[in-house]
């Protein structure tokens, strides 16, 4: 990276040097306190979040992106004359830090804190105006003290449930591993064939608010329609039937009698071709007590990953049982049974009916399987005897064919007949078929087999069950000398640590050795900050006045899982009397990535971009290993990395351009919902801006000094005051709509108009011209401040400004300086548009008739005539009939 010269022979102005003047302004800021938010502050509340980092080493340049646009809003909104919460803090738990430790050889918590206080110098050199007196991090005592005593609360409200439930479990590493860390049925990190377990695990009982999370979709009108898609997707609430199918009881293992599945297309009953179970359902056990080949084939199922990802991709299989049932409608048809792999019990009731032709999965394992394929839905119009399924299955809806009584029907009318039917057809007691609503939200398993997080403040009796930690007795701390020597939770091995006291019955015990998943950590962080020192979690009525969250930014990535778990969070604070509100988030923006060209050396290795050297341009751009001279590959742009080591770091661009160049530079090249490149190329090019910024405001300093900003209404000096109040307004709208990139463009447009104007102004112009030059000054400074304030700092100075320009009130634009006097009208001549006319916008209509009729193209389509018609919509257009 280069380093550029702060001065350049022969200018008449010194260059604006960002190496001494960003440390003093973030200096003063800090002094000044100027960023911190108060409680008790009596104007209105504005709460900007972005979702806190992972301490993991060091940040690069990409990760600024989302934390420089959460500040030009909070700098915008302070400045507007809110009370501005604006805070930081670490997500400090996790695996990683584990790793670290069996790595390195360090301790977790030495290992986090280097990093945290690394990362925390790297954003203060950024200058963002965050409230660090509010930091925290999840992994201090304090702040998992508190969520042990938010876990007591939701467990005596019913919130949380313990369960035994199917896992991933890792031999070797000891550990449950995410259905994502399961590849190729091994453990990730291991390389250990992964087993199915059976665990008992704490969950949080978020089902209990399925229908509540999705209503409450609609009323996040300030969310992207893309985040609210997938939360509705991810909830997934369907409207099925439950279906009994009578066992054949010659077929079936003694005591069973009938199979439940649930379908949401319950209208392609007559396309059933075979039922498929899953490897763990209860009907699979019992058929397998007997059977070995079923067995080893249930074994091969539950080392597979459960992903939906592996279940659409994976290879059907299936172990036919020898069971069958018999169809609802027709006791003389029987179906077969299958162990099916692409079935789980955590969905429905671990049962289906396979439907090949209206089913991709279905179809594909009765090709397999050579079962029976037939069409019973077809689209409106197509002719029944020829249609056919051929290696697609059609899933749209059309009309029955096929299906005896059903034929002809609308496929959703034959939904309601089939329900009707079933609900009238009894089995063991009960009706054949039921309407039920279902979802595919699951309660959140929150048990981590680590020592890395939250402990759960449970205690495990053997007289008297499980009793949960008295509050007295919080924070149960996670111990300091543990070791990671082997694979497994250090807790389980702990010689103390785990052995206390019955806190009912005062006998001997052991306290739970999981702790919670890192989730639980991010889904209340934003509530603590409202009041970070508290004694308990929150103080409600602090919370209640701060939150939601006014604007929440972060990554897609988290649209899902981090964004509906702090969903049900806030609903259970609430039930627990933590705060009294439904959302936690109003107004959400999910920004795209900072991308950047990778690089290999001519043995493949990555190589990072201060490690290649570029000659040439465009197509003809080659890249050179610096260390060797070799020539080395140009690769895709992909997002900054550390594994591919297309990362920039901020120190080097603050070293050679200084924040305010990264900051403008990352919110100025495309929208911020989109990815952005970044190149030397593009942020020496915010680098000139920023010393053209600084020539302007010093080069016209002599004209403006010694007199008042004032507005100018008539002649030259009007010029320059309607240029800063438009730009003032349309600035100020972009901002409200977080279109950062058109608000340095119409910054970067006012600076073209002021170097043009600014020319003839000097020190001899009228007082009118001086004054408004120098109001056209205060905005532009005052604008760019959200964007680049130390350089708006520097310039405020300059010019002699009262305090700190980020203490500044945001100017007022007049009104009556943003209103064009002219209008340009689209005039057309039978209705095709032949050119424009510019026209004063209060001229009435004969004198736009006048004026139209002048017009070079208009006299020649009349040829010396009289138009037959002209017709003026106001303000408009004009179109003439000739």
């Amino acid at each position: 990276m280069m380093s550029l010269l702060w001065e350049i022979p022969g200018m008449a102005t010194e260059r604006y040097n960002p190496r001494t003047s960003e440390p003093r302004w973030q200096k003063a800021w800090e002094e000044a306190r100027l960023f911190e938010a108060s409680n008790d502050d009596p104007r209105p509340t504005y709460y900007v979040l972005e979702m806190f980092p992972y301490p993991s080493g060091r940040i690069h340049i990409g990760h600024t992106r989302n934390y420089t646009m959460g500040d030009v809003v909070a700098r915008y909104k302070r400045a507007k004359g809110f009370n501005v919460l604006h805070p930081m803090g670490w997500d400090a738990f996790g695996m990683p830090a584990e790793n670290a430790a069996m790595q390195n050889k360090v301790h977790p918590k030495d290992w986090t804190y280097q990093n945290i206080a690394v990362m925390r110098d790297q954003l203060k050199m950024m200058g963002l105006s965050l409230d660090w007196s509010r930091e925290f991090a999840t992994c201090d005592v304090d702040y998992y003290h508190r969520q042990q005593m938010l876990f007591i609360d939701f467990y005596e409200k019913g919130l949380i449930t313990r369960k035994t439930s199917k896992v991933n479990w890792d031999p070797v590493d000891n550990t449950v591993l995410a259905n994502e860390q399961v590849i190729d049925g091994r453990g990730w990190r291991s390389g250990a064939l992964v087993e199915q377990r059976e665990l008992a695990q704490w969950f949080f009982r978020i089902t209990d608010y399925a229908e509540d999370l999705l209503q409450a979709i609609d009323g996040l009108d300030q969310w992207p329609e893309k985040v609210r898609l997938m939360q509705r997707n991810w909830i997934g609430r369907s409207e099925g039937l439950l279906v009994r199918w009578e066992l054949v009881q010659e077929t079936a293992p003694e005591g069973e009698t009938e199979l439940k599945i649930y379908t949401t297309r319950p209208d392609t009953i007559f396309g059933a071709s075979f039922m498929a179970i899953a490897a763990d359902h209860p009907l699979a056990k019992k058929a397998a007590e007997n059977n070995p080949a079923l067995a080893a084939f249930q074994e091969e199922c539950r080392r597979a990953g459960t992903s939906v990802a592996v279940l659409e991709t994976q290879e059907k299989k299936g172990f036919d049982t020898g069971i069958r049932v018999r169809h609802p409608f027709d006791p003389e048809w029987t179906l077969p049974v299958y162990v099916a792999n692409f079935v789980l019990m955590d969905y429905g009731t671990g049962a289906i009916f396979g439907c090949p032709s209206g089913d991709e999965r279905d179809l594909e394992f009765a090709r397999k399987y050579d079962l029976p394929v037939v069409p019973v839905v077809m689209p409106e119009g197509a002719d029944a005897a020829t249609f056919e399924i051929g290696d697609e299955a059609y899933t749209d809806d059309g009309v029955m064919i096929n299906s005896r009584f059903l034929d002809g029907m609308p496929n959703r009318e034959a939904f309601e007949e089939v329900a009707s039917r079933l609900a009238q057809q009894q089995l063991n007691g009960a009706p054949v078929g039921e309407r039920k609503v279902n979802f595919r939200l699951r309660d959140w398993g929150i048990s981590r087999q680590r020592y890395w997080g939250c402990p759960i403040p449970m205690i495990h009796c053997k007289e008297c069950g499980i009793q949960p930690t008295p509050k007295s007795d919080l924070p149960v701390k996670l111990p300091d000398d543990v070791t990671f020597d082997q694979p497994g939770n250090p807790l389980d091995r702990h010689a103390t640590w785990k052995h206390v006291k019955c806190p009912k019955c005062g006998g001997d015990a052991t306290r739970e050795t999981d702790t919670m998943d890192t989730f639980v950590d991010s889904s209340w962080y934003f509530a603590r900050f409202t009041a970070p020192h508290a004694e308990n979690p929150t103080v409600p009525d602090v919370a209640n006045r701060w939150l939601p969250v006014d604007q929440y930014i972060g990554g897609i990535e988290h649209a899902i899982l981090h964004l509906l778990y702090s969903r049900f969070f806030t609903r259970a604070m609430r039930k627990a009397g933590h705060l009294d509100i439904d959302e936690p988030f109003k107004g959400l923006f999910t920004q795209g990535m900072v991308v950047h060209e990778t690089y290999k050396s001519e043995d493949g290795h990555w190589l990072a971009p201060n490690e290649v050297r570029i000659e040439g341009a465009d197509a003809s751009r080659k890249a050179f290993e610096i260390a060797t001279g070799k020539p080395a590959s140009i690769g895709a742009l992909e997002k900054m990395s550390k594994s591919k080591k297309n990362t920039v770091s901020p120190e080097d661009i603050i070293d050679s351009f200084g924040a305010d160049t990264a900051r403008w530079y990352m919110l100025s090249d495309s929208p911020p919902e989109r990815d952005v490149e970044w190149t030397d190329d593009g942020a020496a090019g915010a680098h000139r801006f920023i010393q053209r910024v600084w020539r302007l405001v010093t080069d016209v300093l002599p004209a403006i000094s010694g007199v008042a900003a004032k507005s100018a209404y008539e002649g030259e000096a009007a010029a320059i005051s309607k240029s800063a109040h438009k730009t003032l307004k349309m600035v100020s709208e972009a901002i409200e709509s977080l279109a950062f990139n058109r608000a340095i463009a119409h910054m970067h447009s006012f600076a073209n108009m002021l170097q043009g104007q600014f020319a003839s102004v000097s020190d001899t112009s009228s007082e009118d011209v001086r004054g408004a030059a120098r109001e056209a000054v205060e905005i532009l400074i005052q604008i760019i401040a959200p964007f680049m304030p130390h350089l708006a700092e520097e310039c405020w100075t300059q010019i002699g400004g009262e305090g700190l320009v980020a203490a500044a009130a945001w100017p007022e634009f007049d009104a009556r300086l943003v209103v064009d006097d002219e209008v340009v009208l689209p005039v057309q001549i039978n209705g095709k548009k032949r050119g424009d006319l510019t026209i004063a916008r209060n001229a009435d209509q004969a004198a736009v008739e006048q004026a139209v009729l002048a017009l070079d193209f208009v006299q020649s389509a009349l040829n010396g005539g009289a138009p037959r018609k002209i017709i003026v919509v106001p303000q408009r257009i004009v179109n003439v009939v000739v």
